[in-house]
């Protein structure tokens, strides 16, 4: 039963990352296009389809691999 509980919560933590990690990308791209509109430097109207598949496949298998990663607690 521990055993469930600590992987639900390491599961809910890399839930959490990874939509952490989704909304800085988000706020990097929003303040980049701020600074390119500032400079008078073109940008695309629509972000690469390309590198935003790329970027999300990345997080997810992040997710799925992180737990794995780290070695399992001593009941005691």
């Amino acid at each position: 039963m521990a055993n469930k509980k600590r992987q639900q919560t390491i599961n809910k933590r890399n839930r959490e990352r990874a939509v952490e990690e989704k909304r800085t990308l988000k706020r990097q791209r929003k303040q980049e296009k701020r600074e390119a509109e500032r400079n008078g430097e073109p940008w695309p109207s629509s972000p690469s389809l390309d590198s935003t598949e790329h970027e999300s496949q990345a997080v997810e298998s992040e997710v799925v691999e992180s737990p794995a990663l780290e070695p399992p607690a001593e009941v005691g």
